[in-house]
């Protein structure tokens, strides 16, 4: 996984379809998933890292883009 929309497949993957319309509360939305999914041992510690990693890049740089 490298890109948010790699993280979406993967999502779908597991049945998982996240759209509200908020950005940033998508990304949050997908990062609750993935840590349900490592918890629930369906996925590897690495796929995990890496996907939590981008999805926090990616919140944050929402985040700054609203503030300014």
């Amino acid at each position: 996984m490298k890109t948010i929309f790699e993280i979406q497949q993967y999502l779908k993957k597991y049945g998982t379809i996240i759209y509200i319309g908020d950005r940033v509360a998508d990304l949050e939305l997908m990062e609750s998933e993935i840590i349900e999914l490592y918890q629930s041992q369906l996925i590897e510690q690495r796929e995990y890292q890496t996907a939590l990693l981008i999805l926090r890049q990616e919140i944050q740089l929402q985040k700054e883009k609203k503030s300014k």
